[in-house]
């Protein structure tokens, strides 16, 4: 018989052999953590942002400027976020699907955007296409303007959000595989037929993950966007840009009703973002909860 008393046996089944205080000060210190770092200052936002009333809050949401700065951090996002939908499908295919001289170099290219300073990548953008740029000259002559326009802001953002759905996807369609891409073209599948009827299925909710994630980091980027946009009032601030600048001049009710919309778009974007882990999880333990197929009688057939 085992001497093992029903504590030890506790944190058997818990996995950890820590006695119940370590737990629980390091439970107190993660929500401590959070609580200082994450909590307050959130409540702090919505806090200053109605400090004058929902008058005063409405009037700086929806003045020209502000509207404004939304209707160009949306743009923004809704170009960039079908551009780096196709890429990183596309680079995420390349890499988990393919052997291929150069692999490892594209991966390290996928990645250069975490290694690199937004503000290094907008100063790369002006040396390209500024007035005094390496195709300045051309692009003024043929009157184009990227700087200090929104083609600048929305290359600007493609640059720093197209990692995150490639990083996504690329470990999920390493570990499934390409058994069952293989079975569906040795049936006869095209490859649009094997894409959308095998691949995507498979990867729809990472693919969703990765959505969300490019999508929040597209509206609340700062760096890179403030490099190249000038800065111009009702013409090229994205919401980010119309809050510094709000802040600088002694508006905080505006500057903190606009700091409160992207704080919203974050809460919306964790929302969604849990719903799709869930649903993943949820998908996960519907798969592995299905019994085998029974094998059919003229597999079970004993030959005479």
């Amino acid at each position: 018989m085992s001497s093992a008393t029903p504590r030890k046996v506790l944190r058997a089944k818990a996995g950890t052999t820590e006695p119940a205080w370590v737990r629980y000060l390091l439970i107190a210190l993660a929500l401590a953590f959070v609580l200082l770092f994450l909590v307050l200052p959130l409540a702090a936002v919505f806090t200053e942002a109605l400090r004058k009333g929902w008058g005063a809050y409405w009037s700086g949401l929806t003045e020209p400027d502000a509207w404004s700065a939304i209707q160009l951090t949306l743009i923004a996002a809704a170009i960039a976020l079908p551009l780096n939908l196709v890429f990183g499908i596309s680079a995420a295919w390349c890499i988990a699907k393919y052997e291929f001289k150069g692999k490892a170099f594209l991966t390290t290219l996928v990645d250069l955007p975490f290694s690199v300073s937004p503000v290094v990548a907008g100063l790369v953008y002006v040396l390209m296409f500024g007035a005094n740029g390496w195709i300045g000259p051309w692009l003024q002559a043929h009157d184009i303007k990227i700087i200090f326009a929104v083609p600048g802001i929305v290359l600007a953002t493609v640059f720093v959000t197209f990692p995150f759905i490639a990083r996504e996807l690329i470990p999920l369609m390493q570990a499934q595989g390409n058994d069952e891409e293989q079975a569906a073209i040795v049936l006869g599948a095209t490859g649009w037929q094997t894409f959308w009827h095998v691949t995507l299925p498979n990867i729809k909710w990472g693919l969703l993950y990765g959505v969300i994630l490019c999508n929040a980091r597209a509206m609340g980027e700062f760096g890179a966007v403030s490099v190249v946009s000038g800065h111009i009032r009702g013409q090229t601030n994205t919401l980010p840009l119309h809050v510094e600048i709000l802040y600088n001049e002694y508006q905080s009710v505006a500057a903190f009703a606009a700091a409160s919309l992207l704080a919203l778009l974050a809460l919306v974007t964790l929302v969604i973002k849990s719903v799709a882990e869930w649903r993943n999880e949820q998908a996960l333990k519907a798969a592995a909860e299905l019994p085998p197929e029974r094998p059919t009688p003229a597999t079970t057939a004993a030959p005479r």
